[in-house]
């Protein structure tokens, strides 16, 4: 398991703790109590430790090695009935977009998102999470194809950015993202939007325009990552902690800016810290919108989430 700096008090308990366990299994020595107390201890300081993250901490949470990616959400909320579609039919098949239908229980869902690499030669072949604009356009088509059949969208939402290379812009990458915002602001089914890592720039609107935008509790929702706004303020990364509390990008300062529609709890310790009880939570919040929309009115619902998203900001004449 991996460790994040500030977590070095919970990784020597649980060191202890293994210790402990191994000397009990190889002897005949009872450390039943010690055991018992190292975890009342683990959780304790656990417990301490995340409920006083700073901004920065969170950033580093929702980047952790160990933590779920969207191909490991959907094979989880569809409980493997997941068929994947590729392409965009004009250039190719962008690997860090993956998009296709599954069911959550009785319900078809169009499913779309970001997904990272989970090792040197997955990140490179993903291309880190980042899009390029057939990506986006990938991600249109499948949005369309929802529509096409009355099922809804469910976006999980974990990137760095948009590819910034020199040929995605002269692929159009600037207009397809711009694309996919006005067609989702119009599109007829339910779109539930979910952060789940990283929420970076253009790249993380470009599928984040629904009736319900959540956020898992340590994740970040901003226009720029801290160590590039430290880079472009500073000239370097050494401010990123103070770009990170100056961007308000955790999901409380989201919610309370009125950006975000709910925050989605974590497990103690963070997403990664218990798998099976985050997707349990994503699929309950899933659930609970997508009964909510699903009844209404096509009409009135887009209607909804453009006033939503017209209402965002402070316009001066």
């Amino acid at each position: 398991m991996n460790y994040l700096d500030f977590e070095e008090p919970i990784r020597l308990l649980r060191d202890q703790l293994t210790q402990a366990k191994e000397l009990q299994e190889s002897s005949d020595v009872d450390m039943q109590d010690l055991v018992e107390d190292l975890e009342s201890k683990i959780r304790e300081v656990t417990e301490k430790v995340f409920s006083n993250l700073t901004p920065w901490q969170r950033v580093q949470v929702s980047r952790h090695p160990d933590r779920p990616y969207t191909l490991n959400f959907i094979e989880a909320l569809t409980d493997g009935n997941f068929m994947e579609i590729h392409g965009d039919r004009t250039i190719g098949d962008d690997k860090a977009m993956v998009g296709g239908f599954g069911f959550i229980d009785d319900q078809s869902v169009m499913f779309i998102g970001q997904q990272k690499g989970i090792n040197t030669k997955m990140r490179q072949f993903r291309n880190f999470g980042m899009a390029n604009p057939e990506g986006y356009r990938k991600a249109l088509r499948l949005m369309k194809l929802a529509e096409k059949f009355n099922r809804p969208v469910v976006t999980l939402i974990d990137t760095p950015g948009a590819y910034p290379g020199l040929e995605a812009e002269e692929r159009g990458q600037g207009e397809a993202i711009a694309r996919n915002l006005i067609e989702m602001c119009q599109l007829k089914v339910p779109i539930i939007c979910i952060i789940i890592g990283e929420g970076a720039s253009g790249g993380a609107l470009g599928i984040g325009i629904g009736d319900r935008v959540l956020m898992l509790e340590n994740t970040w929702y901003s226009v720029i990552s801290p160590e590039s706004c430290s880079s472009i303020l500073w000239r370097n990364w050494e401010h990123k902690v103070e770009a990170a509390e100056a961007l308000k990008l955790t999901g409380d300062d989201m919610l309370n800016l009125k950006l975000i529609d709910g925050i989605i709890p974590e497990p103690l310790g963070g997403a990664h810290a218990d798998r099976d009880s985050m997707y349990s939570q994503v699929k309950k919040e899933i659930k609970t919108h997508l009964n909510k929309l699903m009844p209404m009115d096509s009409n009135k619902r887009i209607d909804q989430r453009i006033r939503k998203f017209s209402s965002m900001g402070v316009v001066h004449g």
